[in-house]
């Protein structure tokens, strides 16, 4: 916990640039890759120092749909399930003095699984810190140009580009040839893992494990 209060401390030094340009694009082939399970779980993230305040069902709907924006253009043919914890966050503060000029971060942990295995692919989740878009609005600070749900949507749609990004430095996870694998393997639900245990038949599209 200490830790992830020390990333959120960065927030007010750092900031991160990303571009959603790709999404008007078709995706990079990431094997046999379709988005199965859906689910994102928020329960009292640690908030960073001048932040607004965020309830866990709004932080749940915003990365939802951005991962749905980015994953569900796949129509691989063997379900993922992504699981994502938020862990916390700042949401930038109108008022705060020019000097201090605070940044929006998130933090989330991400889980991946392989439905076919009934296994997770990382053990381990993995942690990224997100900064907010680096743009004319968000130069001096986000909190003095933006609402909360801007600043929620922007985070939560470069999460989805962090997590897809490093999704595609690893697309042996998701396998090249989709004529290797059968088609019409039943779902078996996820295996109970550090957060959620999932029963439900996986939907491409769906609503979003995590930890």
């Amino acid at each position: 916990m200490k830790r992830i209060l020390a990333l959120i401390a960065v927030a007010f030094t750092v900031t991160a640039c990303s571009d959603f340009k790709d999404l008007e694009e078709a995706p990079v082939p990431m094997g046999h890759f379709l988005l199965g399970h859906n689910i994102v779980v928020s329960s009292e993230p640690e908030v960073g120092p001048l932040s607004r305040k965020a309830t866990d069902e709004e932080w749940v709907a915003s990365v939802k749909s951005a991962v749905d924006e980015r994953f569900g253009r796949y129509d691989g043919d063997q379900y993922y399930h992504i699981a994502i914890k938020v862990e916390g966050y700042v949401l930038a503060m109108p008022g705060i003095p020019l000097v201090a000029s605070p940044k929006s971060i998130l933090v989330v942990g991400v889980t991946l699984w392989d439905d076919a295995k009934g296994a997770k692919i990382n053990e381990e989740p993995k942690r990224f810190t997100v900064f907010e878009r680096l743009s004319g609005e968000t130069f001096i600070s986000s909190g003095l140009t933006q609402d909360k749900e801007t600043q929620m949507r922007n985070l939560s749609r470069n999460a989805a580009k962090m997590i897809h990004d490093w999704m595609l430095e690893n697309k042996e996870w998701f396998g090249d040839d989709p004529a290797a694998l059968p088609t019409d393997v039943p779902a078996e639900g996820l295996v109970e893992g550090d957060v959620v245990q999932s029963t439900l038949e996986p939907v491409a599209g769906d609503s979003a494990p995590a930890n």
